[in-house]
């Protein structure tokens, strides 16, 4: 069985993740930003027995990326699987929304997944064995009016995963993407109500459209069932998409 790291286990596909994981006999290492403040994963973990460790960790920290995989290893002398899953999302026109939306939203989704890779590329390096999946969207190959932010990231998250992937292949690492569809997690309310007036008319389109597609109920434990194929060596393909859209 795996020691895995799971970055953005608070809500949503993080949580879900850590807990099919933790089931299927994984020793999960499951982090966040504010452990205190959402006990409902330690909860569950209490409730089932589940091999759930929490830390606290911010992706757009450097001290907190490399304290949490310290007391990783501090804890059980290895780890083999990554899984970048922290981001946020923002919907709006690229006029309306600030330049700090779109410098947040790197720093978390994108330069977040870099942050956390250097972090453990060295200790999977040395041991010459490891798996890093990085937890894109179809918003980072198909792209949408009204979500420059998240898509431009998400992107990015993509090209920096193929090129990760050449490099480090003949170490013995392997680096996989998981791109959901819409899927139905809190991160679908945080960006609608982030979203203020504006004069662009198909804005309100859009919103329906997700909402519409949010209403299918895609529950995040499809993406798990992905991200637990690749962990057990059943799916070998580097692209991963999730989803019935």
């Amino acid at each position: 069985m795996s020691n895995i790291i799971i970055t953005g286990t608070s809500t949503g596909i993080g949580f879900a993740t850590a807990a099919l994981l933790a089931k299927n006999k994984h020793t999960i290492f499951a982090t966040m930003r504010n452990p205190a403040g959402n006990t409902a994963l330690q909860d569950l973990a209490d409730k089932k027995n589940l091999p759930i460790i929490i830390l606290p960790l911010d992706v757009t920290k450097d001290a907190s990326v490399k304290n949490a995989v310290a007391q990783v290893l501090d804890y059980t002398g290895k780890i083999d699987v990554l899984i970048n899953n922290a981001g946020i999302g923002t919907l709006g026109s690229v006029e309306d929304l600030s330049i700090e939306n779109f410098i947040s939203e790197m720093d978390t989704n994108f330069i977040g997944t870099v942050r956390c890779t250097k972090a453990v590329l060295p200790h999977m390096r040395k041991r010459q064995s490891g798996c890093i999946i990085n937890i894109s969207s179809v918003g980072g190959k198909l792209f949408n009016y009204y979500n420059a932010p998240y898509s431009a990231s998400k992107a990015a998250v993509e090209a920096f995963s193929e090129c990760l992937a050449m490099e480090v292949l003949p170490f013995g690492i392997r680096v996989a993407v998981v791109e959901p569809g819409v899927t139905d997690t809190p991160l679908q309310d945080k960006c609608k109500s982030q979203i203020k007036e504006s004069v662009y008319p198909n804005l309100k389109r859009c919103v329906a459209f997700f909402s519409a597609a949010r209403d299918h109920h895609i529950p995040p434990d499809v993406v798990a069932e992905s991200i637990l194929q690749i962990v057990n060596g059943e799916s070998t393909h580097f692209r991963n998409p999730t989803g019935p859209d």
